[in-house]
């Protein structure tokens, strides 16, 4: 049991996405719904459609709590990346990246404790490097690709073939901070206000 009552859900299970909302200072715990993610319509509509999913799922089981939840997809010539099937799916993927610019969009939802929603989506551009064959096996090998939307993460090895990025690089990551921020206020919930924010303990 405990006593910590923060006023915050975090919808999802992303390590990386808790580091981004600890920033904001707002303590939150985490507890990411089960939700189906089919969605038929394009990268921008489809990350913002599955966060408000996401978000409703939260406040569902959370009610009188306010609940961020986001969703984030990669895009490349309107062809959505998810995250790769396996070490194959991944080595097509990096190879599309490979020399190109590709699209990040992340949509976020956030459910005030009162029930109403507040949601954007964010777009930013990315360039790979040039990848050989090799490189792509090489970083393959670190594991880091799986489980990630695009099957790179920008925050780590794949930095070494990242060469420019324009728009947020937050957002790439998994939460876009600026909207976050926005959102959060637009419910009541201002950052750096509170205590230093927690995760799931």
């Amino acid at each position: 049991m405990t006593c910590f009552d923060p006023p915050l859900i975090l919808a999802s299970a992303s390590p990386r996405r808790r580091e981004l909302l600890a920033l904001t200072g707002i303590p939150f715990l985490v507890d990411a719904p089960d939700v189906d993610e089919r969605c038929d319509l394009g990268a921008r509509a489809a990350v913002e459609e599955l966060a408000r999913r996401k978000a409703a799922a939260g406040a569902a089981k959370h009610p009188g709590k306010a609940v961020l939840a986001s969703d984030t997809l990669v895009a490349i010539d309107d062809i959505p990346l998810g995250k790769p099937r396996d070490a194959e799916d991944a080595f097509r993927t990096l190879r599309m990246l490979s020399g190109r610019w590709h699209h990040v969009y992340t949509g976020v939802c956030v459910v005030d404790a009162a029930g109403r929603e507040y949601h954007g989506a964010e777009e930013t551009s990315v360039r790979f490097g040039d990848m050989t064959d090799a490189d792509i096996r090489a970083y393959i090998a670190t594991g880091e690709p799986f489980d990630k939307a695009g099957s790179y993460a920008l925050q780590g090895v794949a930095g070494l073939w990242i060469e420019e990025i324009r728009g947020s690089s937050a957002n790439v990551i998994g939460l876009p901070l600026t909207l976050a921020r926005r959102l959060l206020e637009a419910a009541g919930l201002h950052v750096l206000s509170a205590s230093p924010a927690a995760s799931d303990r």
